[in-house]
């Protein structure tokens, strides 16, 4: 499996690639009906290859493969098991400029981006690696002569569906602690950005995990529709949209198995005036413009609380001073490009003023979906653009009055995804993330999100399930405790209790 599917592009020209199959049982197959899907570098808006588009047979192969495969696997010591990831750790850094211009080309962020997304990756496999000594289960003698040991089992069969923003990253939220608990996968990638889970794929193998332990199968809705339906998958994983991620809880979760779906946001930044104005302006514009905005932890939304036209004014420099395509990349498809247009347009219609204009962006030899950072002021709460996840390059920017006022439009917000607060006061940055009604809070930070051991999730209508998807909540989300209770002898002094 060694350079299987070697990706050679080093720059940011237009590379044509592979067609992407599916990885079942240890071997690549398209899908059996014939049917493929162009993959687009959104950069050049030109097609890299083709995917398989499968269907319910080629996902009932798949979970075929890893129900065969999990009795086996499940039997492998701990430590044995995380020897794997422990290899793929070596192997993704070994070919980590391959993998980060491979995200570049397939999800269209820029060279640096793409290099922290796959550490951020590597970093998951980490984790996962130390698994073993982090959750050897409790016992306790608790009672004369009697003892009670906790262990932590597999579920068996277990699925992830994953979206196009952090192709290698987000696959990697999930296998680690699943693979390492004992469980076997079957993933379904975006079919927007299929090859950086072709790659993990042949890393896994490279690295000595069994055939069957791990399966891709490629597609659409109809290959997430059977992951739901099917019966033998014990738990599944999902990170979207909201209004996907809460058909596919409700489908899922009615055959009976274990669901977490993550969905969308509508992140809100408060911006008081004793903040920092160099920090709180570069910070507000990395947190919103970075990757694009295609991420569900970008800020939205900023709320500034009463006299912060400098801030605003400095925030206005760094996004105009931005180079697109090298400090910031394409947006990942047609479809999206209208969708975030229609938005600072309509915003403009409603008498929103927008400060930094991105439409019509342009990036010299690269024909594909561009919108430049985009900043509209004079936002209100009830607009489109204020309550909606655009998920693209547009901060719109909400005045109010006072903190309390700040916190109430957060919180009215159907999601819950991240808060943060900018003030150099500790009273006012306590005071906040204590009110905040989102599951990861930020001071100072405009993209709080949690490094392992500590788990991302959202709050309300960014989640739905119970838990949070990496971290000890993942691990705990992909196993099933075993309680077990000895007694081996009779004691002489004993009581009720034992």
């Amino acid at each position: 499996m060694t350079n299987t599917f070697p990706f050679e592009a080093r720059s940011y020209a237009f590379s044509p690639y592979v067609d992407c199959p599916n990885w079942i049982g240890g071997a690549f197959t398209m899908a059996a009906s014939g049917r493929s899907m162009d993959v687009i570098n959104p950069r050049h808006g030109q097609v890299m290859g083709q995917v398989a588009d499968s269907g319910r047979a080629e996902v009932e192969a798949a979970v075929a493969a890893a129900q065969a495969a999990f009795e086996i696997w499940r039997a492998v010591p701990y430590k044995e098991r995380v020897q794997v990831l422990f290899r793929l750790k070596g192997l993704m850094e070994r070919d980590a400029e391959e993998l980060a211009w491979l995200v570049s080309h397939e999800n269209g962020k820029t060279y640096p981006e793409s290099v922290a997304s796959v550490a951020k990756g590597i970093e998951c496999v980490e984790m996962g690696v130390s698994l073993p000594n982090m959750v050897a289960g409790g016992q306790m003698d608790v009672s004369r002569g009697v003892n009670c040991e906790v262990t932590h089992e597999p579920l068996g069969v277990c699925a992830g569906i994953t979206p196009f923003n952090f192709p290698i990253m987000v696959p990697l939220w999930m296998l680690p602690q699943a693979l390492v608990s004992g469980n076997t996968f079957v993933l379904k990638p975006s079919e927007q950005v299929p090859y950086s889970a072709l790659k993990l794929a042949v890393l896994m193998k490279e690295a000595g995990l069994p055939d069957g332990v791990f399966n891709i199968v490629n597609g659409g809705k109809e290959v997430v529709e059977a992951i739901a339906d099917n019966e033998t998958i014990a738990a599944v994983g999902f990170v979207g949209s909201t209004k996907v991620a809460e058909i596919v809880y409700d489908r899922a979760g009615g055959t009976g198995k274990r669901v977490l779906c993550l969905g969308g946001a509508k992140n809100h930044l408060v911006v008081v005036p004793d903040a920092d104005l160099e920090m709180t302006s570069s910070n507000v514009v990395a947190s919103a413009f970075g990757c694009a905005g295609q991420r569900c932890m970008a800020a939205s939304v900023m709320l500034a609380v009463g006299p912060v036209d400098p801030i605003i004014e400095g925030m206005k420099g760094h996004a105009s001073g931005m180079t697109l395509g090298e400090e910031m990349g394409a947006i990942i498809n047609a479809e999206s490009y209208d969708r975030i247009t229609r938005y600072i347009d309509e915003a403009e219609a409603q008498g929103a003023k927008v400060i930094v204009d991105g439409r019509g962006a342009k990036v010299e030899g690269a024909d594909g979906y561009w919108i430049g950072p985009t900043i509209i002021d004079g936002v209100t709460a009830e607009m489109p653009a204020g309550k909606e996840e655009i998920f693209g390059p547009v901060l719109s920017i909400i005045r109010v009055n006072s903190v309390d006022e700040a916190i109430a439009i957060e919180n009215a917000n159907p999601y819950g995804n991240a808060a943060a607060i900018f003030t150099s006061n500790g009273g006012t940055a306590r005071y906040a993330t204590e009110r905040f009604r989102a599951g990861m809070c930020g001071v100072n930070i405009g993209v709080p999100v949690p490094r392992e051991p500590f788990s991302f999730g959202g709050w309300n209508d960014s989640k739905f399930g119970h838990g949070d998807m990496t971290g000890m909540d993942g691990f705990r989300f992909w196993t099933r405790p075993r309680k077990v209770t000895t007694k081996w002898a009779t004691q002489v002094d004993q009581t009720w209790m034992g």
